[in-house]
């Protein structure tokens, strides 16, 4: 940042901006510190929200500046980043202004995590972030690629930074959607030591890219001690990242899961995305087959029409049927559509329950061979059985004790 810079701002004002401010600070040569304050709540809090932004300043070794606050109903947190994302502006320092990690968030996942719901949220909107986790989506995705204007990239990543480390997302799987390589690079050191489970890498085209991204999550790792696997999501949005696809897949141990970015990728190739989607056939068979050789998860793409729950079914249903496991959503009424049809039906579970019964019964009776009517069921199928009953169990769709009910 430029040494000499005098003023900076951060956040965002206006119609329709919620639970954010706007700050400024003007750096002085003498007079203190004095905060000029626009609040509808400057009554009930304004003391303290006064009393939050010396405490930053002072902690940042700031003696006199003059700060404007434009407050629509910011938490701390939201105040804490646009204020230091300020300060940075102004100063050269190491420093970080941490507020306490909530205990909440203090999760790790697997690698078999049910995906199929990631709930895309503006990286520097934090209105959309607050109350997200109440939605029970499968993830939360903090975005700090397309969904973040350039000038406001640098903002955003405190943002993203405060609100791992103190929004409770109620069990989500926290993930973060980096800015496209290389300048990605410069977002790690933000979500890498606050709780990210897992970063998705926007417009991956390469295994090397993969490579070079862990170099510097293990760097980060190995400096903040950090022992527990930081997943990866590899999106595949260009006609050369779907030719690379099995490559990226198996790039490294902790890609889990490969999603596709359909408005790109047919950007890409220069034709109209439909809602009939022949023209990504080919690229989603591609990415589901690398996905399902290397034994990771297969993503769809976003659904763009909020209004129409009856396409997003439709949607749903062929993305499942070319084997995805999940697909992102850009508003929390698609997560629940998205569930239930994902999720195994009612056939699908009664098949399950029968070809895992056959197969134990056939164990029991020290036979080499299992078949259910006139079809021999073989390893793959019962491993499919069986993880389609984990899902019905894990959402509810089936009673744990399904053994002893189906026997009766």
């Amino acid at each position: 940042m430029d040494e000499m810079k005098k003023f900076a701002t951060a956040g965002n004002k206006g119609k329709g901006v919620r639970s954010d401010c706007f700050i400024s600070i003007e750096l002085c040569s003498q007079d203190g510190i004095s905060v000029e304050m626009v609040s509808k709540v400057k009554a009930l809090y304004g003391k303290q929200i006064e009393v939050e932004i010396k405490e930053m300043l002072n902690f940042f070794d700031i003696r006199h500046a003059k700060v404007a606050i434009e407050d629509s109903g910011a938490i701390p947190l939201v105040i804490a980043a646009r204020m230091e994302a300020c300060i940075k502006q102004l100063i050269q320092t190491e420093k970080e202004y941490l507020l306490p990690f909530l205990a909440a968030n203090a999760y790790t996942t697997q690698r078999d995590t049910h995906r199929f719901t990631r709930l895309y949220l503006p990286g520097n909107t934090p209105s959309l972030a607050i109350n997200a986790g109440i939605h029970k989506p499968n993830a939360i995705i903090l975005d700090l690629e397309d969904a973040v204007a350039y000038d406001k990239k640098f903002e955003a990543r405190f943002m993203v930074r405060n609100a791992l480390r103190g929004i409770h997302f109620y069990g989500a799987e926290k993930m973060v959607r980096i800015s496209q390589l290389p300048k990605g690079l410069d977002d790690l050191s933000y979500i890498i030591p606050h709780g990210v489970n897992l970063i998705l890498v926007p417009k991956c085209e390469c295994a090397d890219q993969i490579m070079v991204l862990n170099q510097h999550i293990e760097t980060l790792k190995n400096r903040h001690h950090i022992t527990h696997d930081i997943w990866l999501m590899p999106i595949i949005e260009s006609a050369l990242g779907v030719m690379h696809a099995f490559d990226i897949a198996k790039a490294a141990p902790n890609v889990v899961a490969m999603a596709i970015g359909l408005e790109d990728y047919t950007a890409d190739l220069g034709v109209k995305r439909t809602a009939e989607a022949n023209e990504s056939f080919f690229a989603r068979s591609m990415l589901v087959n690398a996905c399902k050789a290397v034994g990771i998860q297969a993503i769809d793409s976003v659904f763009s029409d909020v209004s129409d729950m009856e396409a997003l079914k439709n949607n749903v249903l062929r993305s499942k049927a070319l084997g995805f496991d999940g697909m992102g959503c850009i508003h929390p009424r698609q997560i629940s559509v998205i569930h239930q049809h994902f999720a195994p039906d009612a056939e699908e579970i009664e098949k399950a329950k029968k070809i895992i019964h056959a197969y134990m019964m056939a164990q029991e009776k020290g036979l080499g061979v299992v078949s259910l009517g006139s079809k021999m069921i073989d390893a793959p199928v019962v491993k499919r059985a069986e993880k389609t009953i984990q899902l019905a169990v894990s959402m509810g769709k089936l009673s744990a004790n399904w053994r002893e009910e189906f026997e009766d």
